[in-house]
């Protein structure tokens, strides 16, 4: 039959052609569609007893529309990490009822009983005990089991091969690791911010160290990764009393260092610390590195006596722990970068009364833990940085 894109009326009928439901005159479909990239539907019967959500992929960017277009086979990277994490971490993840590669479209559980992390967060809520700690385990489980520690070698070659996704890479490799640092069209900001624009694209140093994270982000094949962790793919709240934390939408996933996937997730904790200081309504912000650091290592930690390779010991492992923590106090400051000066900002700025103060602060965090990641050895040094002068 071909692809085709769906619109709402078209879904009951296509939620039991694909055998996901009985009786199509029995469902109820509404667009919840937010990303910028796809469109969702959520699916209820009319008496409310029964839900489902599905996604699909568009031919163009969402927010764009044609004038943007890209491929809607990232719907198939975004099935295949799913279903690399069911095996590893499947209660951190929405439960996956099936996948159509014709339509590019995901049917899955239904989240609207969550809460996305970045919405609470915006409205003054904390994290919570559980949140970071679940982000840090969820990395280190995808990443330990897919790497050449936690994987066959067959299996990675195959993994490999699959998992390359040229187009998405280059969207991540411009907005974030080159357009911020440059004259270009995509890039934006308030008006206030010119003199820090402006500075940091005539900064040698700056550039040349956010050139060694490109490069690494191009050739470090570590592990399969969400590809675009920040506080908008993290849905959270509670089910039956118990504290749930649900990743979601990694359709930028990909083979790719560790540490990228962290420092995304930092990025978006210490922009939205910046939110919370501006608006006197600090809470647990400062705790998420240290919380989500620790859960990442002591997972990684546990996972690695399953591999059977003595030259790969203790010594060795504290080497790559230190590797990834360093190029993921990079990557953080690339993304707070290029979410205040380049194409794709943040809701935790952009909707302060005046977003220019914690914008200032969060653009020069962010070129200090550029610059100087291999000085920052901890979650402590990264807060005596961004503590107020």
């Amino acid at each position: 039959m071909g692809y085709r894109i769906l619109e709402p009326a078209d879904v009951p009928a296509y939620l039991n052609e694909r055998g996901h439901w009985p009786d199509p005159s029995d469902i109820q479909v509404r667009e919840v569609s937010d990303g910028n990239m796809n469109r969702v539907f959520l699916a209820r019967s009319t008496d409310g007893t029964r839900s489902l959500a599905v996604k699909q992929a568009l031919p163009w960017v969402r927010v764009a529309g044609p004038s943007w277009p890209m491929s809607p086979e990232r719907a198939d990277a975004e099935a295949r990490a799913y279903e690399q994490v069911a095996k590893v971490a499947p209660d951190k993840i929405p439960a996956i009822l099936g996948y159509d590669p014709e339509n590019y479209a995901l049917v899955m559980e239904d989240m609207s009983d969550l809460e996305v992390l970045r919405t609470l967060l915006n409205e003054g809520a904390s994290y919570g005990p559980h949140t970071s700690a679940r982000i840090g385990e969820f990395v280190a489980q995808l990443t330990f089991a897919t790497s050449d520690f936690g994987m066959a070698s067959a299996d990675r070659k195959a993994l490999l091969a699959a998992s390359v996704s040229p187009e998405l890479c280059k969207i991540t490799e411009d907005v974030v690791l080159a357009e911020p640092y440059i004259e270009h069209e995509h890039n934006h900001w308030h008006e206030d911010l010119d003199d820090l624009a402006r500075e940091f694209r005539a900064d040698a140093r700056l550039r040349t160290e956010v050139a060694d994270l490109r490069h690494t982000f191009m050739t470090s094949a570590q592990a399969l990764l969400h590809g675009d962790l920040h506080t908008g793919s993290v849905m959270v709240g509670e089910r039956e009393g118990a504290p749930v934390v649900r990743v979601f939408d990694p359709e930028f996933s990909f083979v790719g260092p560790i540490g990228y996937d962290l420092g995304l997730y930092w990025a978006n904790a210490l922009v939205s610390e910046e939110r919370a200081r501006a608006l006197g309504s600090l809470s647990d912000h400062a705790d998420q590195l240290a919380l989500s650091w620790e859960a990442f290592e002591t997972e990684f930690r546990a996972l690695w006596p399953t591999r059977i390779d003595t030259f790969f010991d203790d010594a060795y492992l504290d080497r790559f722990l230190r590797r990834i923590w360093t190029e993921a106090v990079g990557y953080a400051g690339t993304e707070i970068i290029r979410r205040i000066i380049g194409f794709a900002h943040l809701t935790d700025l952009t909707t302060l009364p005046d977003p220019v103060p914690a914008s200032r602060r969060a653009l020069l965090l962010g070129r200090e833990l550029i610059v100087r990641r291999a000085e920052l050895t901890n979650p402590n040094d990264i807060r005596a940085l961004g503590q107020p002068t």
